[in-house]
């Protein structure tokens, strides 16, 4: 399944039902009073947590979703229905922003977490509210109210206890694929990993974690080059960074620079990141050749 974790929607609430104007028509009562119901609210757009989506796949190929709107107010007093309610299911983790402000309006990280993103307008009244002592048969009543409408940007930061980060080809996916059952594709070249991968560690006394193997980073990814920062977010939420290095001869760059580069990328991406714990593995080791490349990280 392709692995999306970013899209741009449109949400639009479901509008208010009008209120009725009607009279009572009954045998003996010659001047019924005004007896028009309400109308009922309109739908709310709800996003609701799951476990059981792991990607923002269907947001990325349907952009719009519009709520019912309640229905008309009738005769006999009787209300309108409300709109039922449209629920968006989305995986654990998804953050919710509003598009044109980019403020965070929600942050959904545990399942079944919820929230009303647009709420249905207000159903409108019939014209037995608006009866008096003077006025005793109005023929007015109100329309209902139009429901909330937002574009969004919808998120999705990964919920893992260890992030590992380091340079392309510097064995991310082949440690995550020994400690874990996760088996991501391996590979002696740049960039073969191009999603994050998730793994979940086990230990001996049936507790576990969970690692996310996130793409290469290189120099200036900050200004988007190689795979930029796109997965970076996924980073955000994880305990602790697991910084690996390659070591090997074949590579001719010094490993404390490599070292330098990824915190100076983590850092302009946010000083936040910076704050994290940070363990450093040497990797390929076996074909070091001069122990002083080890030594020296």
């Amino acid at each position: 399944m392709q692995f999306v974790d970013y899209t741009k929607i449109y949400v639009k609430a479901g509008d208010g039902g009008r209120g009725c104007v009607a009279f009572r028509r009954e045998k003996y009562v010659p001047r019924g009073g005004p007896s028009g119901g309400d109308g009922g609210r309109g739908a709310h757009v709800i996003f609701r947590a799951t476990k059981e989506l792991n990607t923002l796949l269907d947001l990325r190929y349907q952009r719009e979703y519009k709520a019912q709107r309640g229905q008309h107010g009738m005769g006999k007093k009787m209300h309108g229905k409300n709109g039922e309610d449209r629920i968006i299911p989305v995986p654990i983790g998804t953050v919710i922003k509003n598009a044109d402000t980019e403020e965070i309006l929600a942050d959904l990280d545990r399942e079944d977490a919820e929230i009303i993103i647009a709420k249905g307008g207000r159903g409108g009244l019939g014209n037995s509210h608006f009866a008096t002592a003077v006025k005793q048969a109005p023929r007015h009543a109100q329309p209902g109210e139009e429901g909330e409408e937002k574009n969004l940007i919808i998120e999705l930061k990964l919920l893992a206890d260890v992030g590992l980060i380091g340079l392309p080809n510097a064995g991310k996916s082949t440690l995550i694929s020994v400690i874990s059952s996760a088996r991501p594709k391996i590979a002696d070249y740049p960039f073969t990993t191009l999603v994050p991968n998730l793994g979940v560690v086990k230990l001996e006394d049936y507790r576990s974690f969970v690692v996310a193997d996130i793409p290469g980073l290189i120099e200036g990814a900050h200004k988007g080059a190689g795979l930029g920062f796109q997965f970076l977010r996924h980073v955000e939420r994880t305990s602790m960074l697991l910084h690996l290095v390659d070591v090997s001869e074949m590579l001719e760059s010094d490993p404390v620079e490599d070292f330098r580069k990824i915190n100076r990328e983590l850092e302009l991406y946010s000083p936040e990141l910076m704050k994290k714990p940070q363990a450093v593995v040497g990797t390929k080791i076996d074909i070091a050749g001069d122990e002083k490349r080890l030594n020296k990280l």
